[in-house]
């Protein structure tokens, strides 16, 4: 039997699987898809989900609930934009928040204009959100999000704890971000996951930043595995990856190898 140089083998404890999202229909895409100028009303400043959005939500909870990977998912990374902030809370978030239990809700009732009843952060994986994997930066409104203290009122067991600007001071309205600079806050924030200790992380994010990022990885891959990488979300859409750290950054430990023991030398003959 020949080797085949198409296949590769890799300690288990130097990779995690990612599961990639990108947010719901919100309502900035329904109005740009009718008009693309729509993007530089302020009137979507922060957008929100539509009602189509929270149905593709609910679609996907179910998914990943039947399919058994809403129990392997060990934490929620999530874009701080109002978007990615309600899918992630409710594909992965907790059931129904009732009033008097200890812990405090992922997000409060019909917060975002949803029209949606409180979520629980009861037996749900936590939640983190992170600057590094919000939508491409700059001009359009619907890109900038709200300060932290309105986010922590609508959202109060999302952890912001390492967002350091109350306000949004990324965002900028007459400068846009460049995509070569967005692929590179992606590479970094891939670099920041493999420091991670979880092993099985959901991140929910945004279009430009999922093409981006998967682009720029893409240009060390076979052609069709490139394809596969550079292929454009749908809203609310899922793709499970493998992270592999190639560069040995990771000082985590084996869990599962057993070390065994050889025989000393004497014993043998």
């Amino acid at each position: 039997m020949e080797a085949s140089a198409g296949t590769a083998l890799y300690p288990l404890h130097r990779c995690k699987i990612i599961y990639l999202v990108r947010h719901a229909q919100g309502v900035h895409n329904v109005e740009g898809h009718k008009d693309a100028g729509a993007y530089l009303s302020p009137a979507l400043l922060d957008a929100q989900l539509t009602p189509l959005g929270w149905s593709q939500v609910d679609c996907l909870r179910e998914h990943v609930t039947k399919c058994g990977l809403a129990k392997k998912i060990e934490l929620v990374i999530t874009s701080p934009l109002l978007r990615t902030m309600q899918t992630a809370v409710g594909v992965f978030g907790g059931g129904n928040y009732t009033d008097g239990v200890s812990a405090s809700p992922l997000m409060v009732e019909g917060a975002g204009h949803s029209g949606r009843q409180a979520i629980s952060s009861l037996n749900c994986p936590p939640f983190l959100a992170l600057e590094a994997c919000r939508e491409r930066l700059g001009v359009n409104p619907c890109d900038k999000r709200s300060s932290i203290t309105k986010c922590r009122t609508l959202f109060p067991a999302i952890d912001f704890s390492l967002i350091e600007n109350d306000e949004d001071v990324l965002w900028e309205p007459d400068v846009r971000e460049t995509r070569e600079s967005v692929a590179a806050r992606g590479m970094k924030f891939i670099d920041w996951l493999r420091t991670r200790e979880e092993k099985e992380i959901a991140i929910v994010s945004h279009w430009g930043f999922l093409r981006h990022t998967l682009n720029m990885y893409g240009k060390e891959c076979h052609p069709t595995v490139a394809e596969e990488l550079g292929k454009q979300f749908a809203n609310c859409e899922l793709r499970s990856m493998v992270l592999v750290d190639r560069r040995m950054l990771g000082s985590d430990t084996p869990t599962c190898n057993f070390p065994g023991k050889d025989v000393d030398e004497a014993s043998k003959n």
